[in-house]
């Protein structure tokens, strides 16, 4: 008779991108190393009036790549451009410096005669990316009081691009009163 075995499937896409391994390895020092995807790093309109911001907390210690940051961005971007481009102020906070490498490896018929194995397998720059800690800001959301709801959804679209789970804080801005006009004396 055959026993059923059962094991646990883990899924371990990009993990090996995705965790802290190794020494920081600057774009200064790395030629060929590529540009960031990011687009811009802020849109909207930056003011001094906004009543609520949004910010998107990471909850683990991951890397995470230049293009899901873009994503982030994107998706949030998305879901706030409907009030207006002058509403809202989205900042990325965090910046991709570290360059990731990988050894290509030939996978045909013949490649064992092609290729040199660990033999010089220091790699080739392929992207970047942002080491965030636990409790560090990925990005953050300034807009009215009259769009809270459309700010929770852009940041909860946001998170679904990145590749560790994320809390979203939420401030309540104070605005600086006006200073009352001094009085004129009269003489």
């Amino acid at each position: 008779m055959s026993e059923a075995r059962f094991f646990q499937v883990r899924s371990v896409h990009g993990k090996n991108y995705r965790e802290h391994k190794g020494m920081f390895y600057n774009k200064k020092f790395a030629p060929g190393a590529p540009n960031p995807k990011v687009a811009r790093f802020t849109t909207g309109k930056y003011r001094d009036d906004y009543d609520f911001m949004f910010k998107l907390v990471s909850e683990g210690r991951v890397q995470i790549r230049h293009n899901a940051l873009e994503a982030a961005r994107v998706a949030a971007s998305k879901k706030v451009a409907l009030i207006g481009e002058e509403a809202f102020y989205l900042k990325v906070v965090t910046y991709p410096h570290l360059v990731l490498r990988e050894n290509k490896m030939i996978a045909t018929a013949g490649a064992d005669r092609l290729q040199e194995g660990m033999r010089k397998a220091f790699g080739k720059p392929i992207g970047l990316a942002a080491r965030v800690d636990i409790g560090d800001t990925v990005l953050e959301l300034s807009l009215k009081a009259e769009n809270y709801e459309k700010g929770k959804e852009a940041m909860k679209a946001a998170s679904t691009k990145l590749p560790m789970k994320t809390k979203m804080e939420i401030l309540k801005l104070e605005h600086a009163a006006a200073a009352p006009e001094p009085a004129v004396a009269s003489a």
